[in-house]
């Protein structure tokens, strides 16, 4: 595994709007999703990466807990390796069970739009299009039960009650987004 931190400076940039299909085989349109709804959380992610497989049950609880609020969350996935091949991200979800859709940037080109460096890494859009919020899902990767900031949480949180966001970008830790074997 190879593990790479990323932090950007906290700049409201648009999103760049996609097409990318979903494990659905469904086409997803970002501009659908900010017609819908309130705030959008992408996360980028890999079916192979430690980090990743730790988050997956806090990636749930947060659409789980947002989604009546107005919120949804995407998975997407860039790495073009026999373990995120197309295929393997359908057993990937069908084994976490998967509350959100998961797509597939078959060319990168959302992902080196967006920035992405590593896997998860979290961006929060407003129904505008701007990127609000990008970094980390949380304060502890590897400890779900010793987290004490919930940073995607909180900040679509805020997003939803209109407030400022206090916290616009952290530093990921996690995989790094890899191309080819």
């Amino acid at each position: 595994m190879i593990i790479q931190t990323n932090i950007q400076p906290p700049i409201v940039r648009y999103a760049p709007d996609f097409e990318l299909r979903g494990i659905d085989t469904q086409v997803h349109h970002l501009a659908r999703y900010l017609e819908k709804f309130r705030a959008v959380g992408v996360v980028f992610m890999s079916n192979d990466c430690d980090y990743v497989q730790s988050y997956i049950e806090r990636l749930k609880t947060i659409q789980a807990e947002l989604q009546e609020r107005g919120f949804t969350l995407i998975g997407i996935n860039a790495n073009q390796n026999a373990e995120d091949s197309f295929e393997q991200m359908k057993n990937f979800t069908d084994r976490y069970q998967l509350n959100f859709p998961y797509l597939w940037d078959s060319t990168r080109d959302v992902t080196e739009s967006f920035g992405a460096k590593t896997a998860p890494m979290a961006f929060l859009i407003d129904t505008e299009g701007c990127i609000r919020y990008q970094g980390a899902i949380d304060d502890r990767p590897t400890e779900p039960a010793a987290v004490k900031q919930r940073y995607l949480y909180n900040a679509a949180s805020e997003l939803l009650q209109g407030q400022l966001i206090s916290t616009t970008a952290t530093e990921t830790i996690g995989c790094a987004l890899r191309w080819g074997n």
